[in-house]
């Protein structure tokens, strides 16, 4: 059983990043003009609009037995031939979550570090909180910038590339949930885990823009 505590707390943070995730996916959206996501209630930052119910429940499994498993939240509608710029429209709602993972790290970070700068005390429940928001904002960064249908990076994938490749790619796209499936539970299946393999570059790059966006932002701020 976990510490209660970091349990708490990885809820918590699990939360306000999927709520900035999925928020950002329909702002962009928006933006581009595709209004779905505004009139499905998707353009907020009310938590309650964009966590889906099974997904939460299996988040509250993992973190307090465990288990393997993936949490996620509700998917943001977008019809992509009301983007302008369509594919690559597409595209850039697709970076916008992922990217608003990024940039709360690093400003939870940068808060962290002026607050430590300055010898501001904090009581160890809320670094716990604080920590867990960074790591969890990385690490869902990281998991959806996969190539791999439905996470975010398979639509970026598509929407960078030539066409060629594009429409190479999305005819995988069936074999997708199976794939990321199989990763997710590797150890269970065949004692490797996968998934952490295939992530590490990701992670890497991801925890690496965080530190260095973060420590930019305290330089200025100090």
């Amino acid at each position: 059983m976990p510490d209660v505590t970091h349990a708490i707390a990885i809820v918590l943070a699990f939360t306000a990043a999927i709520s900035i995730h999925e928020f950002s996916h329909a702002a962009a959206a928006y933006a581009l003009g595709d209004s779905t996501a505004k009139h499905a209630g998707r353009l907020s930052l009310n938590p309650i609009r964009h966590l889906d119910p099974l997904g939460s429940l299996l988040l509250l499994i993992i973190v307090f037995t465990g288990a393997p498993g993936i949490g996620w939240g509700k998917p943001v509608p977008v019809q992509p031939w009301h983007l302008r710029g369509q594919r690559r429209g597409m595209a850039f709602v697709s970076a916008a979550g992922p990217a608003s993972n990024v940039l709360l790290a690093v400003m939870t970070l940068s808060a962290d570090s002026l607050l430590s700068a300055y010898d501001v005390p904090l009581p160890q429940w809320l670094e716990t909180i604080l920590s867990a928001i960074i790591t969890v904002n990385i690490s869902l960064a990281a998991f959806n910038f996969l190539p791999l249908p439905p996470l975010d990076g398979f639509a970026l994938a598509i929407g960078i590339l030539p066409q060629r490749a594009a429409m190479t790619l999305a005819s995988v796209e069936r074999y997708g949930p199976g794939i990321l499936l199989l990763l997710v539970f590797a150890p269970s299946i065949i004692r490797i885990d996968l998934l952490s393999i295939v992530l590490k570059p990701l992670f890497s790059a991801v925890n690496a823009i965080v530190y260095l966006g973060a420590t930019l932002v305290t330089y200025l701020l100090r």
